[in-house]
């Protein structure tokens, strides 16, 4: 059996994400329950760290060949059309995280440019923002890692 690739880096911004948004809503709740009032910046946050912690997610789920998929033309496929479909789902994968990388990339440059700032803590917002371009980045090369390892035989295609 073929050890799993890995995503070693993600998998880590994952968890840590996860463990704040467990925090805060600890906190919050705990809060909430003693005071009758909750911390007004805790669902902008979650919902930051929740962005983060999903592509994170998807790009250990890319790495690991993990995304879910139909492959029953993929497995009746002899092997040289096959090599083809899967590039051709490669170059999709690619297209459409180059084209979140570039739009999410020009919009937290927007923000950074109006200076926007975020309604809950006030902070500038390009700092949620810039988060997008970068993990769709991230994600992106997971995606040609994965296409190259399926092609080269080193991936298995059940995962």
């Amino acid at each position: 059996m073929k050890p799993s690739p890995d995503a070693r880096p993600e998998r880590w911004l994952g968890a840590l994400a996860l463990v704040v948004i467990a925090l805060i809503s600890l906190g919050n709740v705990i809060t909430r329950y003693l005071t009758g009032g909750s911390f007004a910046f805790t669902e902008e946050l979650s919902v930051f760290l929740l962005v983060v912690l999903t592509f994170a997610g998807a790009a250990v789920a890319l790495r690991r060949n993990g995304h879910i998929r139909i492959g029953l033309l993929e497995r009746a496929l002899p092997g040289a059309p096959r090599r083809v479909l899967i590039l051709f789902q490669g170059l999709c994968g690619v297209a459409v995280l180059g084209l979140i990388t570039w739009f999410g990339a020009r919009m937290a440059w927007q923000e950074y440019h109006w200076e926007s700032l975020s309604p809950g803590l006030g902070v500038p917002q390009w700092w949620y923002l810039v988060w997008l371009p970068l993990l769709s980045a991230v994600m992106l090369v997971r995606q040609v890692q994965q296409t190259r390892d399926r092609l080269t035989g080193r991936l298995e295609d059940e995962p």
